[in-house]
């Protein structure tokens, strides 16, 4: 696994004294262009005590190595103030647990808009876990009059790895969530009720069923279900329930069939050499059809915000290989699109698609396609309860991308390499050292065995890719 190194650079260090919280910036994106420090709110978060834990506990998730614990990581939550709430970000070291805290009630003053990696250093994080009451904490986001009076011209100097696999999950999951549903809604009394029957550490799939106005935990994939692999991983929910008003699931489109977990057998009557005929039912953004793991979100409503956390299908399966993102990265436009897209979005908190397609003049699909790509660089992100994108930054290269997306890359040289060979019937034979692999381009099948393996849900295979980029250009180049 390639790496890169951040380097965070903060004037002092984030503290809170006296009822005030200074958290203090580290580069960043603003509407008024690149800050070393940017400022951008200072004023009063209605509800203190759900505040503080809120952030702590994405924090926490910075910190955290859920798959193979191991000491040593050290990340720095992401704020993006969009004038009108602050939405403070982070992603496991392992890359399978994303968690955000909207913060929606402000009052004081929007001083900018944009995206900041903020200082959670120790003591502060022994202060948060103190803040009680219903007292309006004052929060600075950035340099203010605290900071500037008592820390005596400190700068904390910070060094952190950044590992592919972390960088891409951020955009995986964005894609990801975008084709997820509302599974179940409960109110806060049955919310705490269901999460702490939840057996603690549990390593095999729990499956959440709606039943009524409540949700009962099950061994077995139950269609509507949505399915949590490795309970401790939704551990940070726990110190909120105290101030949950409600907990909404989501998870995969269509969730998972009745049926064997292990899906059909390959030797089965209705085997062909694509596989079974149900096999192109497997459902996308991180879902199954045949009752395994899937990806899920568990969002508690507390006072004045919202705190969300998306797991991975499975501890030890990150979601930067979900591979949701390689049909629109695939394509010639989407990087161009990106470009256009990308100057028009404005750290809006919510991104309309018709008004940006409208706007950039593209179809709705190319921009979802931009947003994409935009999502890969870090700049996009999805709000499930918003049903919509919003904007941030992240210090990510563009030109990153397809080191990002080695499928991708492998599924370009293939057909830079002449290896596909288009079939009349919307299929094609792709040519690897391995022997000559069969696609259906339209179902997304091949009969490789990365394909036989996980049969759709971990996006397309090379090959499938590949049949794509090349059936696209041969439509191009039709006069």
């Amino acid at each position: 696994m390639t790496s890169a190194t951040q380097a965070y650079s903060y004037a002092g260090p984030s503290m809170l004294s006296d009822g005030r919280l200074g958290l203090s910036t580290s580069g960043g994106t603003a509407l008024s262009g690149p800050q070393a420090h940017p400022r951008f709110f200072s004023g009063l978060l209605t509800h203190a005590a759900p505040a503080a834990a809120g952030l702590l506990a994405v924090a926490d998730v910075a910190l955290a190595r859920y798959h193979q614990p191991r000491p040593g990581w050290t990340r720095d939550p992401v704020v993006t103030c969009d004038g009108g709430r602050l939405r403070f970000e982070s992603f496991s070291a392992c890359g399978g647990v994303y968690a955000r805290l909207d913060v929606l009630e402000l009052d004081g003053d929007v001083l900018d808009r944009g995206t900041t990696n903020v200082d959670v250093n120790g003591p502060l994080r022994e202060s948060l876990a103190r803040v009680g009451g219903r007292d309006p904490l004052h929060v600075g986001v950035g340099p203010d009059e605290l900071t500037v009076t008592t820390l005596d011209g400190a700068v904390v100097e910070k060094k952190v790895p950044l590992p592919t696999r972390w960088l891409r999950g951020f955009a995986e999951v964005q894609v990801m969530a975008a084709g997820w549903d509302l599974r179940a809604e409960l109110a806060g009394p049955q919310a705490v009720r269901f999460l702490r029957s939840l057996p603690k550490g549990a390593r095999s799939a729990i499956w959440a069923v709606p039943s009524g106005r409540d949700l009962r935990p099950s061994a077995a994939a139950t269609r509507g279900g949505v399915c949590l692999q490795g309970t401790g991983r939704v551990v940070t929910l726990m110190p909120l329930l105290r101030f949950a008003k409600a907990l909404r699931v989501y998870g995969p489109a269509g969730g998972p069939a009745n049926g064997p977990a292990n899906g059909p057998a390959n030797g089965s009557a209705s085997s062909s050499a694509y596989g079974s005929a149900s096999g192109s039912a497997y459902g996308s953004a991180g879902g199954s059809a045949d009752g395994s793991s899937t990806a899920s979100a568990w969002e508690l409503e507390l006072p004045g915000m919202r705190y969300t956390l998306a797991v991975s299908p499975h501890p030890a399966r990150g979601f930067s290989g979900e591979g949701q993102v390689l049909d629109d990265l695939a394509t010639e436009q989407a990087a161009g699109d990106a470009d256009v897209v990308g100057m028009l979005l404005n750290f809006e908190p919510t991104v309309e698609l018709g008004l940006l397609a409208e706007r950039a003049g593209l179809p709705i699909e190319r921009v979802r396609a931009a947003l994409t790509q935009l999502g890969t660089a870090g700049r996009v992100g999805y709000d499930l309860h918003e049903a919509a994108h919003f904007h941030r930054e992240l210090p990510y290269d563009k030109d990153q991308v397809a080191e990002l997306n080695p499928r991708l890359t492998a599924a370009r040289r293939l057909v830079d390499s002449h290896a596909v060979r288009l079939l009349p019937d919307d299929s094609a034979e792709v040519t690897t050292p391995g022997g000559v692999r069969l696609v259906r381009i339209a179902e997304g099948q091949c009969t490789c065995p990365w394909w036989y393996d996980h049969r759709g849900s971990r996006g397309p295979c090379k090959h499938v890719l590949a049949a794509r980029i090349a059936a696209r250009a041969a439509v191009e180049a039709t006069p």
